[in-house]
């Protein structure tokens, strides 16, 4: 049987329904309205469609959305400073830094000067570290909807082998420390490693976010197994056109997988989604409040 079609934009859907009405709720019984800033550094294109679209979600969540856009000449220093500002303001609960910054700014100097618990992209050392270590942190939120999915599609994945073929600090460390804490059986794969045919044979789930176009067949798949393909690669077709495909070799893996996130339509959705679950979960932090499990970990 063909596999299930996982539809990151129903879930992201659902996650945004539920965050609105949990915003809803805060404000109503609490009078606290949660308030994400997102700072802009620059004129890149990409990066403006993405801080548009954070801005827009965030009002339609109920939220207060405060967006700072400096030009490409502002200085570390200054970019610091507005940071430190942020960090003081009781009225914004998520700080986010839009990624990539222009040469000459230290990213991770600028990242680790987001107050942790304001770190809604769940970048920061301390966040890391907590998260590697089994407390409660502040987790990228790429990774959080990944794991949002696996447990809606499987419930308990207690037991379950799974394969996370990448390992950066944003997707593939915190994705195999969330599965850890789900007591799954995790091997931590990458580019260079010689075994990965072997190692997926026996992968119930799979997460592949090693960055390279349709670098997975589905022929190495267990049949049956989960497969969540983060990768969003631009390739170049014969006719000229251009088309976005993921990590994965989604025609041949869908006759052999159990189900399957598609590119685009898949994860991508799910970032934003859990980037306003994380401001939340942040308002509720900040006023010590119980959070809402469902969206956080």
């Amino acid at each position: 049987m063909a596999a299930q079609i996982i539809d990151g934009k129903q879930f992201a859907a659902r996650i945004r329904e539920n965050v609105a009405a949990y915003v809803a709720d805060i404000i109503e019984t609490k009078g606290v309205t949660p308030g994400l800033a997102v700072v802009l550094v620059g004129e890149d294109p990409a990066s403006q469609v993405y801080v548009r679209s954070k801005g827009r979600q965030t009002i339609e969540a109920g939220m207060n959305s405060f967006e700072h856009h400096l030009p490409s000449t502002a200085s570390q220093a200054e970019l610091l400073q507005l940071i430190e500002q942020l960090n003081d303001d009781p009225a914004v609960h998520g700080i986010l830094v839009q990624l990539p910054l222009p040469k000459g700014i230290d990213e991770a100097a600028v990242i680790n000067a987001i107050t942790p618990s304001k770190d809604v992209d769940g970048f920061h050392i301390s966040n890391a570290g907590m998260l590697s270590t089994g407390q409660k942190a502040m987790v990228p939120c790429t990774p959080l909807g990944c794991l949002m999915m696996l447990r809606a599609l499987h419930g308990d994945l207690s037991g379950l082998n799974a394969v996370v073929i990448g390992r950066s600090n944003i997707v593939g460390k915190p994705m195999a420390q969330l599965l850890l804490r789900e007591s799954c059986t995790v091997t931590v794969a990458h580019s260079r490693t010689t075994n990965l045919q072997q190692l997926l044979s026996d992968a119930d789930i799979v997460v592949a976010a090693v960055g390279r176009p349709l670098f997975l067949p589905g022929e190495w798949l267990k049949p049956g197994a989960t497969v969540i393909d983060v990768g969003i690669n631009r390739i170049q077709m014969e006719d000229g056109n251009t088309r976005l495909v993921g990590d994965v070799d989604f025609e041949s893996a869908k006759a052999t997988a159990g189900a399957i996130t598609p590119v685009p339509g898949g994860v991508g959705p799910m970032t934003i989604a859990c980037l306003l679950a994380n401001t939340l979960t942040a308002c509720y932090r900040a006023n010590h409040l119980p959070e809402p499990l469902e969206l956080s970990v």
